[in-house]
């Protein structure tokens, strides 16, 4: 039996996006009614959506262009899919509240307690509530975050990518700019706005599979990121 854990938020227009990054947008773009040559009916019924919206919106990953100029060429079409299909566990950090920092030492702790030790090409996903509590809220963009020193023991460990519930990696205007340089620095990613987290704590190994865009040049792209537990026996 394969147990399917889907882990992406709905994208829909006027859901809640990072600051500066562009609303989401969504209009009929042609309609049934249409193709049908159906005249003077009431109904429109949705052929074709228009979508506007950023790279950085919902359930998405950030490419290594993203994390700072130098990188720039790497941009999300020419990361290797293997970052986006690992294996992976999650950590519970859901005593953290609102703009609190989880360190080095307290994700370590963490993998000892979960009797988990990170393996090259991991997918470390970080469970703190902060999407049941306060998705949709004036608090939303004020969740956890790790440090900087986190994200550079992550990266030493050599994982492909670590992930959040919250809007950024990091604590906003503490430790999330130097988060996203030491990702650049030490080649690895993190997925934001991860849901469901919840349902993985606890449950040792699964695979993760995340699958962005192939957008030309694109500096990071929405996924469908979800868990999958197999029973092997």
């Amino acid at each position: 039996m394969t147990e399917i854990v889907d882990l992406s938020q709905e994208i829909y227009p006027g859901m809640p996006v990072f600051n500066g990054i562009p609303e989401v947008k969504m209009n009929i773009h042609a309609t049934h009614e249409e193709w049908d040559k159906i005249s003077g009916s009431k109904e429109q019924t949705p052929s074709v959506h228009k979508i506007e919206m950023g790279e950085h919106t919902g359930t998405h990953v950030d490419s290594l262009s993203h994390m700072d100029k130098a990188y720039r060429e790497k941009s999300i079409d020419k990361m290797p899919l293997s970052m986006f299909y690992t294996e992976a566990f999650c950590l519970d950090f859901s005593t953290k509240g609102l703009n609190e920092l989880i360190s080095a030492q307290e994700l370590e702790d963490k993998c000892k307690k979960a009797r988990q030790i990170i393996k090259p090409g991991d997918t470390v996903l970080i469970y703190t509530d902060h999407y049941r509590r306060y998705f949709g809220t004036e608090q939303w963009s004020n969740g956890p975050g790790i440090t900087e020193n986190a994200a550079r023991w992550l990266g030493e460990q050599g994982v492909s990518a670590f992930g959040v519930e919250t809007m950024s990696p990091g604590v906003r205007k503490v430790s999330n700019k130097g988060v996203h340089k030491i990702c650049g620095k030490l080649g690895f990613t993190h997925y934001e706005n991860l849901i469901n987290l919840h349902k993985l704590v606890g449950r040792g190994r699964f695979r993760f599979i995340a699958l962005p865009l192939k957008i030309r040049g694109g500096t990071g792209s929405p996924v469908r990121a979800v868990a999958v537990f197999e029973d092997m026996g």
